[in-house]
């Protein structure tokens, strides 16, 4: 699919990798945003962007939004937090949003959908993880939710002659972000810059990903891959280590904290302690991040420190 003169629907356009998204877009396309602000700020929105107001869980909201003068519905709105207080509520709502989504898609007649799904559909599996290993073991309900979601999109793909464009993410990193280790690190050692409580060892080892190159890849693959489910890893070669962010945020900070651990080998139930996605599928479509995962971590600091603190921050 080109990307130039569409009428292109994203949802959770307000949300941190939403917005710029929708910025990148408005150039040469007509992009309507619909979010209900849970995770998003109004304010993010580009100008040029038509803004619904609404909750996907709705059917109303979703006949509102998706009408058959669309090219194209790019998925991106979602409860994202892995380890949320109520999962069935988490999964039950994001089920429904890609739900209710996609039926109305096929009733007007609306066939190219991206979705964002996560590295979490993976489990704890062997490193770096291609698209096509299996089992697929989710450890988390939100990691559920998502594989949940990505079967329904291949159900589409496959007897509704819809294309599908599907994403599984590394950590992505942005300005005006509020949730996530690197803002927690930022946060807690300005209010304490002698010491900081960090979950786990410290040796979870993940892979970040900077917000640009995600949009760039993402927009690479729409254009270059028609397959009728196309599904692939965004993220880096390389991991960082959460006492190594620890130590970058403290060097940007220029502090030198007292690191005291909580203990376990991860932050949280449902937490994978170590992730790194192959991207070699991506690199074969001609595309490869710009960035390393510390290069984004330390740009992460960077880009919190100066966006001004009366601006919100998405989470």
């Amino acid at each position: 699919m080109q990307l130039a003169d569409s009428r292109i629907l994203i949802t959770g356009g307000a949300g941190l990798i939403g917005a710029p998204l929708a910025e990148r877009l408005v150039a040469d396309n007509e992009v309507i945003v619909v979010d209900d602000l849970s995770n998003g700020i109004r304010e993010s929105v580009p100008e040029e962007a038509e803004f619904v107001e609404g909750d996907l869980t709705d059917p109303e909201v979703v006949a509102e939004v998706v009408t058959g003068d669309l090219d194209a519905v790019f998925h991106l709105a979602a409860d994202k937090y892995v380890n949320a207080e109520r999962p069935r509520e988490q999964f039950e709502s994001n089920e429904a949003m890609t739900y209710n989504l996609l039926e109305r898609m096929a009733e007007v007649g609306v066939k190219n959908v991206l979705f964002t799904s996560s590295s979490t559909v993976y489990g704890e599996a062997p490193r770096p993880t291609p698209e096509d290993y299996a089992p697929l073991e989710p450890i988390s309900e939100y990691g559920a939710a998502k594989l949940a979601e990505e079967g329904l999109l291949s159900v589409y793909a496959h007897t509704r002659e819809f294309t599908v464009w599907n994403f599984r993410f590394a950590n992505i990193v942005g300005p005006r972000y509020g949730a996530g280790v690197v803002p927690d690190f930022v946060y807690k050692l300005q209010e304490d810059p002698d010491s900081l409580t960090i979950l786990g060892d410290g040796r979870q080892e993940k892979s970040y990903m900077y917000i640009d190159d995600c949009i760039d890849a993402m927009c690479h693959v729409v254009e270059h891959a028609d397959e009728a489910m196309n599904t692939y890893n965004l993220g880096t070669r390389t991991t960082t280590s959460v006492t190594r962010i620890a130590d970058i945020v403290s060097d940007e900070l220029g502090v030198d904290p007292d690191y005291e651990y909580t203990g376990g080998d991860r932050g949280w139930e449902g937490d994978v302690p170590k992730m790194r996605l192959s991207i070699e599928k991506l690199a074969a479509l001609g595309w490869q991040p710009t960035r390393s995962s510390d290069e984004t971590i330390r740009q992460g600091v960077r880009d919190l420190l100066e966006t001004p603190e009366n601006e919100p921050h998405l989470s």
